[in-house]
Formats: structure tokens, sequence, C-alpha cells
């Protein structure tokens, strides 16, 4: 009788093994999802490469629809023959002072953030608060087709929230003595909320070579969202770091440049 019964109950008692056996399962995979689906889910990963690289940018993100659909965007090449001068645009008026920075790697570059809201430059009558500096190993931007070793973006941004991005390309030479100590405690890892503080103050006058002319044109953050609406000055004069720099940099973060951009109807002009 006993026997009668284990053989009557078998079938369902299997059932249930079952169930429970799909439903273990199905928890560990959703205990072993690989950490970058999570991030992806959660921040909109994108990088330089692969699926989440520039090609595909705005297929991460409805925020990201500029990085394909934007007709300002950045970077650009600039065929220096036969530029217009100023256009009425001006030229920014640099107010830098030595102030302490930090130094942070946010996964995507090495950003030198201020202290203070002290350094600003006055652009079109306006007033553009420095935010942060960071660099893109190689340039992004190209001149007459030639990209430089690197290029240094000093974005600001006035009471408004408009964004004005002054950029440096960087080419190797002299050691540079401004951005000495940054460059020589550039944070290897993704540092979140513990930056580096550097100890000597640093005065970014040094940084934009002495009688530049600055190519301005109307453009993008370049990278996402892409917000269009930027306005760029670009020095027509390189920067000089010494290679011992350059390769600090790049031992951190290679490739991380955008491609040049469609300049549609857009005119870039120079400033003396």
């Amino acid at each position: 009788m006993l026997l009668k019964n284990k053989r009557r109950y078998l079938p369902l008692i299997i059932g249930v093994l079952v169930l429970l056996y799909a439903a273990g399962c199905g928890s560990a995979a959703k205990r072993s999802a690989p950490a970058h689906e999570a991030a992806a889910a959660g921040e909109k990963h994108w990088g330089y490469t692969g699926d989440v690289g520039p090609d595909f940018w705005h297929t991460l993100s409805p925020d990201y629809a500029l990085a394909k659909d934007g007709k300002a965007q950045s970077p650009i090449n600039i065929v220096t023959g036969g530029l217009a001068e100023t256009g009425g645009l001006s030229k920014p008026e640099f107010h830098y002072t030595g102030i302490p920075f930090k130094a942070e790697n946010n996964g995507h570059t090495i950003a030198l953030a201020p202290s203070g809201a002290d350094n600003y430059i006055v652009l079109d009558a306006a007033d553009y608060a420095l935010q942060q500096l960071h660099f893109h190993a190689p340039s992004e931007h190209r001149i007459n087709g030639e990209l430089c070793a690197m290029e240094a973006h000093l974005v600001h941004k006035d009471a408004a929230g408009n964004l004005a991005v002054v950029g440096i390309l960087i080419v190797p030479g002299a050691e540079n003595e401004t951005l000495k100590e940054a460059f020589s405690k550039l944070p290897k890892e993704v540092t979140h909320e513990e930056p580096v503080s550097l100890d000597a103050p640093i005065d970014l006058t040094a940084l934009v070579p002495a009688g530049a002319g600055l190519y301005r044109y109307d453009g993008s953050l370049t990278t996402p969202p892409c917000t269009e609406g930027v306005k760029w000055s670009l020095a027509d004069t390189a920067l000089e770091l010494s290679q011992e720099q350059i390769d600090a940099f790049t031992a951190v973060y290679s490739g991380n440049n955008r491609p040049v951009q469609n300049l549609y109807k857009r005119r870039v002009y120079i400033t003396k």
C-alpha cells in the first residue's frame, strides 16, 4: 500500500523539484548578470570602442540623439585656407589666477577641477566661469586633416548655463611646468568621490600660448549627450608637453577622442 502511494505521488514530487530548480537557476542568473549591463542600465554607459563607441552613442539613450541627428557637432576638421576673420565674434578675454586644483579620473579622461570660481573668461560680453579642464589623446580637432598628440579642453559656463570651451592642441616638446605636478599625479583608477589634491596652485594663463589666434565656431560637447550651442575657441598655436608627460597620460587614456563631425553650413572664423 505504501509503495503504491509513493508511485502515485512520484510525478507530483518530480514536478515540484523541477519548478524549484528552475526558480533557483533564474535567481542565480539574475545574481550573476554582468556588471557592465547593470552599469549600462543605470548610468547609460558609453565609451570609445565597440558597441558603446561614438558610432553607437545615439543608440544608448534617447538623451544622446544629437550624436547622430545634430547639425552643429564637435569636433571638426579646420581647413585654415580662406578663413574669414572675426565674423563679428570676439576673442576670449582670459581672467585666470593661481588657485588649487584636484585631479579626477572620471572613467573617460582625467579632469582638473578648480577649487573655486575665481577663473573665468569674458566672451561676447558674457562671463563664463571655469568648470574644469580635461584631456584627449590624440586630439579631437584636426587642422587641415592632421591630428596632434593631445588636446586640452577648458570648459566654462555662464550664469544661464551656456557653455564655452577653449581647446588647446598639444604637441611633444619641452616639459610643461604649469602641468608638471598634475601630470606626475594622474590617477590611474576612477576616483569617484576621492580626487587627488594638488599641492601647488595652477595659473592656467600659461596654457594659452602668447599671441595665439583662436578659431571660433558654434559646436557641441564632444561627449554624450553631445549638447549643441557650445561656443568653441580653439587656439591656432599648439602647447608643448614633454613626451614623458604625454606618455603619462596615454598610459591611462589613449584613443579617447571622438571622430570629426560634418561641418554642414557652419562657418569657422579666426580671431587674432
